[in-house]
């Protein structure tokens, strides 16, 4: 990988490229597919191409088809690709984006559609998509900048069912002239789906790409930093390229001020971003989801206050004013923070006396969506999530309970058991465990 920057004529080009006055034509084709009918099903893609659609189109793409593509069979995966190709020709940029179940048989990458169900090796280039293919229209568009991203690093989902070339993950690829391939994982590692809503790989590539100031070969180092911190170095995204001209970033640098300018500006006192208060949607929303991740609740008990209490909980925690206001210094503090886990958490429904336990999990939204899950038809709104080290435990009498967490599992029973007997006679444990999952 490089940036060749050699001649007066170059020199120009890569100005132009880097310019933010100038705009550039950006095509991006986004397909998630996740309604597989012949093998598993899964969870994330679709929510991956929604989030990558929207983030791309925040930034300056035009999305083929107006938006994501999602749960394409392979007549509609072919026009897809066709389309891309077509509206790919005369663009500074063409962006492919695949999220799903993909496989490598004999050393190429292919792509499943959701209707594929092959049964041996031949059926595949008929079955399915070559990512070789894709390539191909985007090298005929004699588009500048090409960049392929795949999220399909998964099993072989076909293993069972006859295809048993198939090795695991993808194949490394040889990236033709100005084109840039990035893996969720290595070549021949699998990658892991995600338990959030969200693969590791996509949510650090939506954020990272927002970041203005970021070239291209920066942009995914730091989505693979990201990935790693994520996962804790369970999965290492992989990027093929060859040499690329000029300096492309997905958000142009601010421009820099002339030095009298900046003379002037060093004697102005610099905005205070615990002052700015946040007014946009998306930072708003991220800034709820990033509490709760947290184990801040910004909808208890009531969505309307509830942000205000979240923030000055997380305030005093952090030892900041407790002011609950949400500003701009205050999500700059929580992206910096790093990502909690593992996550257990103990559910319970006081009226139908249903409750449920996980533990191991990577994020509290999966922790939770777990535990609810072994309530059968229960809502069991009471929820104590905890991480980390610490565990929870479950105390139960005939008219009381108590759900408490501690630094260790032996503490957590006594607290509950204590908290519950306040209460009430005859209190058991019924559940513990550790968000390691210790002491189940």
């Amino acid at each position: 990988m490089g940036r060749i920057a050699t001649g007066i004529a170059l020199m120009l080009v890569a100005a132009i490229w880097q310019s933010p006055a100038l705009a550039d034509k950006r095509v991006a084709l986004v397909i998630g597919n996740s309604g597989y009918q012949n093998v598993s099903r899964l969870d994330n893609p679709k929510n991956d191409a929604a989030l990558m659609a929207e983030t791309l189109g925040a930034i300056g793409f035009t999305l083929v088809g107006g938006r994501a593509q999602l749960d394409l069979d392979k007549q509609a995966l072919d026009g897809a690709v066709q389309a891309f190709g077509r509206q790919s020709e005369g663009a500074d940029v063409a962006l492919f984006f695949y999220a799903g179940h993909g496989v490598q048989v004999s050393g190429a990458n292919y792509l499943a559609p959701v209707n594929a169900n092959p049964v041996r090796e031949a059926d595949v280039d008929f079955q399915m998509v070559d990512v070789n293919v894709v390539l191909r229209q985007m090298q005929g568009a004699g588009t500048r900048l090409k960049i392929v991203i795949l999220d399909a690093c998964r099993n072989n989902p076909f293993g069972t069912r006859g295809l048993r070339a198939a090795e695991g993950g993808l194949a490394q690829m040889r990236a033709p002239d100005g084109t840039l391939i990035s893996y969720a994982t290595q070549p021949g590692s699998v990658a892991l789906d995600g338990a959030d809503g969200h693969s590791p790989y996509t949510r650090a590539l939506s954020t990272t790409v927002r970041r203005a100031g970021l070239d291209i070969f920066q942009t995914f180092n730091q989505v693979g930093l990201a990935v790693m911190r994520a996962t804790a170095g369970a999965q290492q995204p992989w990027v093929s390229s060859s040499p690329i001209d000029g300096t492309f970033y997905f958000v142009a640098p601010q421009p820099v001020a002339p030095a009298a300018s900046q003379e002037a500006r060093l004697s102005e006192p610099r905005p205070d971003r615990d002052r700015v208060p946040l007014t946009g949607a998306g930072e708003l929303r991220e800034l709820r989801e990033r509490l709760y991740a947290l184990n801040f609740d910004p909808d208890q008990p009531d969505p309307n206050n509830g942000l205000r209490r979240a923030i000055g909980q997380y305030q005093q925690k952090a030892a900041l004013p407790q002011t609950g206001e949400a500003t701009e210094g205050l999500l700059d503090r929580l992206r910096e923070t790093v990502d909690l886990q593992p996550w257990g958490s103990i559910v319970y429904d006081p009226d139908k006396e249903k409750w449920g336990i996980s533990w191991n999990h990577r994020s509290r939204k999966a922790a939770v969506t777990d535990a609810r899950g072994n309530c059968g038809n229960a809502k069991c709104a009471v929820e104590l999530s905890f991480y980390g080290s610490r565990c929870g435990a479950f105390a139960v009498s005939r008219d009381s309970w108590a759900l408490l967490d501690r630094e260790s599992l032996q503490l957590a029973k006594d607290a509950a058991l204590n908290s519950c007997a306040k209460s009430g006679k005859g209190c058991r444990i019924v559940g513990s465990v550790c968000a390691d999952g210790t002491g189940r």
